[in-house]
């Protein structure tokens, strides 16, 4: 069955005041343009080539391997593996920001640059997972809203009621145009009978979906991001992934080049490089988190021995495992996550800064914040070695 999407005519709407353009980019906005008519794959059979089929199976078989393994590892490092995926695909759309600045987001000591917006791409990534049992529209929408409702709530919540497009300053000359908005919930509709079969390879099948959504592209803003949370919805729903997330995102951004030429590959009606650079893209993820996996195993190992002497539920051990989660901490997170009083926090801070274990992260006496070092330079190894390293 062929993805290609087919085009018809279509003209902007009259707009309600003057626009402050010239008189070509008026003229301009006036003529028709052409946008995109998506094609139905609720009930399509998709014949992928043999290798890819193949490369699939070894990425599938590696990640559920990956899943199970790791099953055991303490608890922060699912949420470690969230975050690196989160920031990664933020990345993918221009969002960039350091390890630190992103933990000091998460505890809300910081509130200007990119930092937010990828801590809220966590939020969209942990509501992708908790609806992975109910892919629907719904469900769909829910992660977007979780995404931009502290940013841009004008545009969460809905499916979009205009038509946009993807470079340009008007459709007539973008690179690619999406669907007019009256079409768009009888695309998602479609999508989401799609996504609920269970006769497809599942990462096969994700990567289709994904493609098919990012084409739709449903939403006013932030379809990039949710695009590939529904995709980890659909690797937990398959069951693929049952306990981590796997930072799929991290290998994509190894060549994002490779992933936009398979969008347009999948428009043109070829579903073989998407599902191909998903494979490739979940390999390369599993490499960087089992790397990531070892350095906190090993960081863990150092801290044990700082720690030496201190009962198994002291507040400083307690505190020391949150700060993988949380490599910039404060007292009211620490006081709100683990459920201890804030004198056994403040006690336990001071034993992991007197042991070298953390070190306090600024001067001040009120909204004092402490900081795991190792965690932030592991973390930073990680975007480095996928080439997302930025600073801020």
């Amino acid at each position: 069955m062929s993805t290609a999407v087919t085009f018809e005519e279509r003209t902007l709407p009259a707009p309600e005041e003057a626009l402050m353009s010239s008189r070509r980019l008026n003229l301009e906005r006036r003529r028709p343009y052409q946008a995109a008519v998506v094609p139905e794959i609720a009930d399509a059979v998709f014949d992928l080539a043999p290798e890819i089929l193949a490369d699939v199976d070894d990425a599938t078989a590696e990640l559920v391997r990956f899943d199970a393994h790791m099953g055991d590892f303490p608890a922060p490092f699912s949420s470690v593996l969230l975050q690196t995926e989160s920031a990664s695909s933020s990345q993918i759309e221009q969002l960039t920001s350091g390890p630190r600045a992103i933990a000091e987001a998460a505890i809300g000591e910081r509130s200007d640059g990119n930092a937010p917006l990828i801590v809220s791409n966590v939020r969209a990534m942990e509501a992708a997972l908790a609806l992975a049992d109910d892919i629907s529209n719904a469900s769909i929408i829910a992660m977007q809203d979780a995404l931009l409702r502290g940013s841009h709530p004008d545009m969460a919540g809905q499916y979009r009621r205009e038509q946009v497009w993807i470079g340009g300053r008007l459709p007539h000359s973008a690179s690619f145009v999406p669907p007019h908005h009256d079409r768009v919930d009888a695309a998602m509709d479609d999508l989401v009978r799609f996504a609920v079969r269970a006769d497809l390879p599942v990462l096969a099948h994700a990567a289709i979906a994904h493609a098919q959504f990012e084409t739709i592209h449903p939403f006013p803003d932030g379809n990039g991001r949710t695009g590939r949370a529904l995709l980890h919805a659909m690797l937990r729903h398959g069951g693929v992934l049952r306990n981590l997330t796997v930072p799929v995102s991290a290998g994509l951004l190894t060549d994002v080049e490779s992933y936009f030429d398979a969008l347009t590959a999948y428009r043109s009606g070829d579903p073989g490089p998407i599902v191909q650079v998903f494979a490739e893209a979940s390999l390369v993820a599993l490499q960087n988190a089992k790397v990531l996996a070892r350095d906190i195993a090993e960081f863990q190992e150092a801290w044990d021995e700082k720690l030496a002497g201190l009962r198994a539920d002291a507040a400083a051990r307690t505190l020391a495992r949150l700060t993988i989660e949380y490599p910039v901490l404060n007292s009211p997170t620490a006081v709100a996550v683990t459920g201890l009083s804030k004198p056994s926090v403040s006690n336990g801070f001071d034993e992991l800064v007197k042991r070298g274990v953390l070190a306090p992260g600024n001067s001040k006496q009120r909204n004092r914040v402490w900081v795991n070092q190792d965690v932030l330079d592991a973390l930073d190894a990680f975007a480095v070695r996928i080439g997302r390293r930025r600073q801020g």
